[in-house]
């Protein structure tokens, strides 16, 4: 890449930002969106959740401390592309592999540096989430308003199946105690560590699995991962998740899964005008009156009035910004989900009692 190569920033209402090319050169488009939070981009930058994404970070500076081996969600680099302030080619901790333009790179991914976030972000807070497209390659606004035209809405957008295991695979510590079935619809490697920490034997199966398939493992609980997209149209999961709890089995969901959960018991979901992505969002638990500080990533949220519809159903937390529903319980069943992300990497480890939750639930099984 050439340096300070000129890249363009096209919202579709016609907003426009110039400045430098960062990542590979080309041109990208998705949904544009802000997260908050002061750290974590790599593992922000390979959450599956991002997929289709154009994401602003809000920190003024992103690659100065390289890419690390170990600080990784998933495979490969999910977001569609990336807008900073200030980007650094150069990094300085030690156990640093690579820089993350490198990253980038070798992921293809498309990116722009050297704007206003600030103003950006207030542009996309004032108007709602919207389509945008970055290009390195193409500097023709009137060309890129017509690519522009061809992404398509992330309402009634399904993505999980582009980031869903395409085989089941198992991952246990040397003596579990537990035995998990995970269905993936885009799961972060940490949620899968903070269940084998705890004793589980976790097999992780693809999000077009049936129960049969998941009983055949004889689990203690099912675990509904996160993942993209919009839930709403994903109707085969939500079936299958319905199926799951009817039965008195123990059952935790993560984001999508908690989603996917409520619309099997009935609820409906909204996309948000602006959804919460950062470290730093603040939650009430409803059932202990505690506040926890929470790692988010999500554009859609459970409808508020549609849980006065089903009694069967408790909101269990809630976000502080906005009142939206970050928890749910079914009711007289060891169900339970959150719209937020409690292992938290990176991010507060607040929410991780979740997880021992989840294994009690499992221990009280078992014992039955």
């Amino acid at each position: 890449m050439q340096q300070n190569q000129e890249a363009i920033l096209l919202l579709a209402d016609g907003t426009v930002f110039k400045g430098i090319a960062i990542g590979k050169i080309g041109t990208t488009g998705g949904e544009i969106a802000f997260n908050t939070g002061m750290t974590g981009y790599q593992e922000v930058f390979t959450d599956p959740s991002y997929l289709g994404q154009l994401l602003i970070m809000t920190t003024a500076h992103i690659g100065n401390y390289g890419v690390h081996e170990a600080e990784i969600e998933s495979d490969s680099i999910k977001i569609a592309g990336l807008i900073t302030k200030k980007f650094s080619n150069g990094f300085s901790r030690v156990a640093s592999v690579e820089s993350l333009q490198t990253l980038l790179e070798r992921n293809h991914t498309v990116g722009i540096s050297d704007i206003d976030t600030r103003a950006l972000v207030r542009h996309i807070r004032n108007k709602g989430a919207m389509n945008a497209i970055i290009s390195s390659e193409i500097l023709d606004i009137a060309l890129l308003t017509e690519k522009l035209k061809e992404i398509p809405s992330m309402e009634g957008l399904e993505l999980s199946s582009r980031v869903s295991t395409k085989d089941a695979y198992e991952v246990s510590p040397e003596q579990p105690k537990y035995r998990v079935s995970l269905i993936d619809f885009g799961v972060k490697k940490n949620i899968v560590r903070c269940l084998v920490e705890r004793g589980c034997h976790v097999k992780v199966f693809p999000m077009n699995t049936t129960k049969a398939e998941l009983d055949a493992f004889a689990p203690d609980g099912y675990m509904l991962s996160n993942g993209p997209g919009d839930p709403s149209v994903m109707t085969d999961s939500i079936s299958l998740v319905k199926e799951i709890a009817a039965d008195h089995k123990p059952v935790f969901g993560i984001c999508l899964g908690h989603q996917i959960l409520g619309l099997s018991q009935g609820l409906s979901t909204i996309k948000m005008f602006n959804g919460h992505r950062g470290i730093n969002h603040p939650i009430l638990n409803l059932q202990t009156g505690k506040g926890e500080i929470t790692s988010q990533n999500h554009g859609f949220v459970i409808s508020k009035e549609s849980i006065a519809t089903q009694p069967n159903i408790e909101v269990t937390h809630e976000h502080l910004n906005d009142r939206t529903v970050a928890g749910i319980a079914i009711k007289n069943k060891p169900i339970f989900s959150v719209q937020y992300h409690p292992e938290a990497s990176a991010g507060p480890h607040d929410s991780r009692y979740l997880f021992d939750n989840f294994i009690a639930n499992m221990h009280q099984y078992q014992q039955k």
